[in-house]
């Protein structure tokens, strides 16, 4: 069984934001090409972004631990800690929102960024307009869920079905009363199966759900979450059957 994680909150606004302004989000860029990370640091900073810059994963993880921060953009080659290792140690921490960055041609370090638990993943070279995009995107995401959540918990209301529970307000799953830690992107998947159960969502459904409109991902990506999801169920109930596959259709969570 996963060590338990801290459910990702994100950081606390500094003192000297005046009363009522947002804070800017902050951005953990780590990359051991200081040239890409001053580049993009420049991008990120330009469009409002507080950015903490680190060449190695050793040095990202002590900082990202010591000064918490909105999302880490992490590379996979880096000296003192791979990139691999760090998402690992970061998710055995907490869900904050991770993209992955990957060489052009490496398919695998894709699908395993993804099911070490990646939201979101980049191939090198990349656009730093696309960046930025998936970056707001992913934000987005979170923002639209907590203030879904206001809602939500107004009524007193929760998504239950059978032994599955979904606290948007707290972003917490439960099965059968244990916890379930799931990043961003698991969280929204496991919201749009549960709404509808017995419907089936095809993939470009679930793209949308977890994505929003106009993000162009792979559907192999879909195919990783779901897989990581029913990992992570299986290791508190290992009889956990409710996500259905339709081979060349979709998914659909089981009506109990």
């Amino acid at each position: 069984m996963e060590t338990p994680r801290t459910p990702y909150a994100p950081p606390a606004p500094a003192s000297q934001t005046p009363p009522g302004a947002s804070a800017a989000p902050i951005i953990a860029l780590v990359d051991d090409d200081r040239n890409i990370l001053a580049s993009v640091q420049m991008t990120l900073e330009a469009e409002g972004f507080t950015v903490h810059t680190y060449t190695d994963g050793e040095s990202a993880l002590q900082g990202i631990t010591s000064r918490p921060v909105s999302l880490a953009v992490l590379d996979v080659k880096m000296p003192r800690m791979d990139g691999m290792e760090l998402l690992q140690r970061l998710r055995s921490r907490s869900n904050l929102p991770v993209i992955f960055l990957t060489s052009k041609d490496e398919e695998l370090d894709q699908l395993m960024g993804l099911r070490l638990g990646a939201d979101d993943y980049i191939t090198k070279p990349f656009s730093q307009r696309l960046l930025i995009e998936r970056i707001r995107a992913l934000l987005r995401r979170q923002d639209a869920s907590r203030a879904e959540a206001t809602g939500v918990a107004a009524v007193g209301s929760a998504i239950v079905r059978g032994k599955l529970s979904l606290d948007e307000t707290r972003h917490q799953c439960l099965w059968d009363g244990q916890d379930i830690a799931l990043t961003v992107t698991e969280f929204l998947l496991v919201k749009a199966l549960a709404l509808r159960p017995g419907m089936v969502k095809s993939r470009d459904q679930l793209i949308d759900a977890a994505y929003g409109d106009n993000i162009y991902v792979d559907d192999r990506t879909i195919d990783s979450h779901i897989k990581r999801v029913r990992k992570k169920f299986r290791q508190v109930d290992d009889e956990f059957n409710q996500i259905e596959t339709l081979y060349g259709i979709g998914y659909r969570y089981r009506d109990e």
